[in-house]
């Protein structure tokens, strides 16, 4: 928050120094599960979020051959759960007043590529802000216990847009 920001209401955007630290008041404080989860703002920009969520073992499915040193994979609604959210979120960095009104999903696809072991970040892209209907693509990454980034997760989101 802004230093000037000690009276000021703290879910008025106002009152941040920029909108990704807003956006993680709100998921904080506000959004109980992306919480519960660890999920960060890493990047915002007009059409654009980076969203990302931190390895944790509540977070797995351990397979049951699997070997001893063998990390478990992050369940695959995590992925869900980050393309769903970062598809929305992106979208109303391209409305008039992006705070104003509501976003709701009207239908999400989620194609899973290969299991996740490390860290989660969720980029996604707006392809289309309507009137009354968006669409948003994500890409989720991985980061491996030996450090490579790879694809795990790739999806669209329609969401409709409620303006104020």
């Amino acid at each position: 928050m802004t230093d000037d920001a000690d009276d000021a209401d703290a879910t008025d955007p106002a009152a941040y120094d920029d909108i990704a630290e807003f956006v993680q008041y709100f998921i904080d404080e506000h959004q109980e599960f992306l919480s519960w989860i660890g999920t960060t703002v890493d990047d915002v920009d007009n059409g654009t979020m980076t969203l990302s969520v931190p390895y944790d073992e509540k977070l797995t499915n351990t397979r049951p051959n699997a070997d001893a040193n063998q990390r478990a994979d992050i369940h695959g609604g995590i992925a869900a759960t980050l393309i769903d959210t970062a598809g929305g979120l992106a979208l109303r960095t391209e409305l008039e007043q992006p705070l104003a009104g509501s976003i709701a999903t009207i239908n999400l696809n989620v194609n899973y590529l290969r299991p996740a072991t490390g860290d989660l970040t969720a980029t996604a892209t707006v392809i289309r802000a309507g009137s009354s209907v968006g669409v948003s693509e994500v890409t989720v990454t991985s980061e491996s216990p030996d450090g490579d980034i790879r694809e795990v997760a790739t999806g669209q989101g329609a969401y409709r847009i409620f303006r104020a």
